[in-house]
Parts: structure tokens; sequence; C-alpha cells
């Protein structure tokens, strides 16, 4: 089972958020029919907007993340609730590339390091709080501790990882390391050195090692105390009929009069799991009439 757990190191001094995300990840590829390099990169955004998701106050509240940027991926969009409930989407679900120079996934190459990462928080204020910040590696993990520095003014450590092979998900998860104003420079060495000497977070996961004691690895104390442990993320996507008629009108009169005429019917597909959704020439009219 997925879960997020949230810890406090060095007496309340470090945040430390720990993420096992393999079901949801494998969820995502099964939906989308992912290659091996999409997954990883799409894993690793799903994996960091269940975390940020999971530190929503509010059920109402939700925020999305997405990336657009110069390589073949095109563009992913990952969104959650409070829960967190998690869907995510991608332009180009089928890249394939060559494994880089180290062997591994080329992540990086299939992102792109030139475009944006833009964090959108619907909190309850009368406005969106909108974060942007340009990409600086397309590794995902090192651009959102570049978005947390600069849009958000937290020193922070993020690290992702997704391992897969041609049958699917074998790990998934993260972790998130926010240094609060009070931590010292001795416990901020401790954290650095730990950090050096980890394995990927997917390999501790894959070796079947405990959040807590990972939360303990990569902070470099052992007297690590849990604050939140009951927080089980899923990916689950939230379309409805009611949802897509919304969208559906969104084309305007004259376009749904057009398709009335020439099709007598129309087929939606949500973009997050797939599902279609077919209105019936009746029901077409119906909406016409209320616009």
């Amino acid at each position: 089972m997925d879960k997020i757990k949230k810890f406090l190191a060095y007496n309340g001094k470090v945040s430390v958020i720990c993420a096992e995300t393999t079901n949801m990840v494998e969820e995502a590829r099964k939906t989308h029919d992912l290659s091996p390099v999409v997954t990883a990169a799409l894993g690793r955004m799903i994996t960091i907007t269940a975390i940020m998701g999971a530190d929503l106050k509010d059920v109402k509240d939700k925020i999305t993340v997405q990336i657009n940027s110069d390589g073949p991926i095109g563009s992913m969009l990952a969104v959650s609730t409070n829960f967190p409930k998690v869907k995510a989407y991608v332009k180009n679900p089928c890249v394939d590339l060559p494994l880089n120079e180290k062997g591994k996934l080329d992540v990086r190459k299939a992102v792109g390091a030139n475009g944006f990462l833009n964090i959108i928080k619907d909190i309850g204020l009368k406005n969106p709080y909108v974060g942007t910040v340009p990409l600086v590696s397309g590794e995902i993990a090192e651009d959102f501790t570049n978005y947390f520095a600069v849009s958000e003014q937290k020193p922070t450590v993020v690290a992702l990882g997704v391992l897969v092979n041609k049958d699917g998900v074998l790990a998934s998860g993260g972790y998130v390391i926010t240094l609060m104003p009070d931590a010292t420079e001795e416990e901020i060495e401790k954290i650095e050195n730990a950090i050096k000497n980890v394995k990927p977070i997917s390999k501790m996961l894959e070796e079947k090692m405990q959040i807590e004691d990972i939360a303990k690895l990569v902070s470099g104390d052992d007297n690590i105390k849990l604050i939140e442990d009951n927080i089980i993320p899923v990916y689950e996507c939230d379309c409805s009929k009611e949802k897509m008629e919304k969208g559906f009108i969104t084309i305007g009169k004259e376009e749904m009069t057009k398709i009335l005429n020439e099709d007598g019917k129309a087929e939606l597909v949500c973009h997050f799991c797939n599902k279609k959704y077919n209105f019936t020439k009746e029901e077409i009219k119906d909406l016409i009439e209320k616009m």
C-alpha cells in the first residue's frame, strides 16, 4: 500500500516527508500506456504532487503542477486534492529514448531543460496562488528544489525516484526535507552528509526498507519524530459526465450546433483517465437550449 509519512528531525528544526507511490505510478502507467522513460518522468511528477497535496489544509484545496518544456514528452500535468487523490496527464506518453551515459532512463532528455514549472494552489483565497520558475535540469527533483528556494523561500531538498522495467513499476517514491529558520549549520551539514551516502529512494523502497528507516537515514537523525502516518495517496480521476458537459459547452453554441447538425452525437474523452463520455443528439440539443 502506498503511504506518505511526516516527521520532524533535530527537535523540530527540520521537516521530513517521505512517500511510497509505487501503486499510484503503476496505475498511471497502465492508464496512459506509458513508455518506461515517461513512466519515470510522470511518476516523479505524481510523487511530488502527492507530497505537496498532503500538505494542503482543507478538503476543498487543490494543487496543480505543470511542466512545459522542449523535450519530446511535450508537457506534463498533475493535480492533487488534500486527500491526496492525484490524477495526471502527459502529452506524449510513448516517448522512447536510449539510456543515458550512466545506463539509466534519460528523464532529463525526455522532459527537456528549456521550459517552465508552474504551481497553482487553489486554497480558498480570492485568487489562486501561482508560482512559476524556469526549469534548471528537467530531472524534476532538482527543478522542485529550485522552485521551493525561489518561489516559496524554503531551503529544501527534494529526491524522487521511479524504478521501472518492461513489466511495470518496481518501486517509486520520494522525500522532501525542509529546513526551519532555526536549523543550525551543524545540523545542515549532517543532512548534507547523510544524503551523499544514501541509495536512490526507489532502490531503498525496492529493498523493502521501511519509510521510518528511510527518514532516519536521509536526515541523519536517529531520534526523528513521527508526526503523521495515516496518509494514503491514491491515483484516482474525479471526472464525471456533468464535468464533461461543462467543458463541452465552452466550445460555444455555434460549434455545438455544427456538431449536432453534422454528426448528431459527440464523444468526449477525459485526458486524465481516458474514460469516454457519449452525448446523444437529444443531450446536445438540450445543452444548446440551456446556453
